[in-house]
């Protein structure tokens, strides 16, 4: 009696995840910073069992379905060296998420998502998509790669079909952290060949302002003619022939025969004369002969 009546507490909605969410990850120039320090540390570590492990900047994982070679798995080997986590099914995943059950393709938009959240592949057979469960592969970000061509042993030279380094690269490449592409790569024997057979193509996207414009120049592409590679004329093992160089090259075969036909008839003139000349001392010597 006699205290005043409090009123209700109303708790502002949202306000708590809000400011939670914000908290969440890190700013690109920080995420940034990191990454060229971990790339810069990664040029010092030698390989072998008893090497420090790098640590990324960013998480990456993986589900992995037991579809592939271990062997040959790269996602496997990237999960030994420390660097890709495993993921179960129906575990949750907030960053990128590199499948084909995607609707958007990965973009240079995506920078922000990849450096809060980081990336994630779904490690399964190209010939198994059909028995593979992407709707337990759970995520805010579902992502496709676009046109790109792969590098590894098993897939050399076919389109789209990449393994999971050359998936994490590519979409390194993509949203401009291509340090975290070459540090993965480098992992294995034949890695760089991928950002090699892929130069044009990565740059080109990752210069793209938008959805649009990324898929109008993976159109521009399939659609142009191949360009011209450099010859190289001393490169014996390049199975073209070509001509010695130490000989002056021949004239075109149109302006040979012209010249041909012009020397031939003015030798034809001459020979004409000739045998007019020859007729006429002849006729004379007879002349000379009946006189006498």
């Amino acid at each position: 009696m006699g205290r005043k009546k409090q009123g209700k507490f109303v708790r502002p909605e949202n306000k708590g995840k809000d400011k939670r969410h914000k908290m969440k990850g890190k700013s690109v120039e920080a995420f940034t910073e990191e990454l060229h320090t971990t790339f810069e540390a990664s040029l010092h570590v030698e390989e072998g069992a008893d090497a420090p492990q790098v640590k990324l900047p960013c998480p990456l994982a993986m589900w992995e379905l037991g579809h592939c070679d271990p062997k040959r798995c790269t996602g496997r080997k990237l999960v030994r060296k420390g660097f890709v986590r495993n993921l179960r099914l129906n575990q949750r995943f907030n960053g990128l998420i590199l499948s084909p059950m995607g609707t958007k393709y990965v973009t240079p938009a995506d920078r922000e998502i990849v450096a809060q959240s980081g990336v994630a592949v779904i490690d399964c057979s190209w010939a198994k998509l059909e028995e593979t469960p992407f709707n337990k592969m759970v995520g805010a970000h579902p992502r496709l790669l676009p046109y790109l061509v792969a590098a590894n042993p098993v897939n050399y030279g076919k389109p789209c079909k990449l393994s999971c380094v050359e998936a994490f690269a590519a979409t390194f490449c993509i949203v401009g952290f291509e340090e975290l592409a070459v540090l993965l790569l480098k992992k294995f024997k034949w890695g760089t060949v991928f950002l090699d057979l892929n130069k044009v193509l990565l740059e080109r996207y990752a210069a793209c302002q938008s959805e649009e414009e990324l898929l109008s120049v993976e159109k521009d592409f399939l659609t142009s003619k191949p360009e011209e590679e450099d010859f190289d004329p001393f490169d014996v093992n390049s199975g073209v022939e070509c001509r010695n160089l130490n000989r002056p090259m021949c004239a075109p075969e149109e302006d040979d025969s012209s010249e041909d036909t012009e020397t031939s008839e003015d030798d034809d003139k001459e020979e004409d004369e000739k045998t007019e000349s020859h007729m006429e001392s002849r006729t004379l010597h007879d002349e000379e002969e009946e006189t006498e």
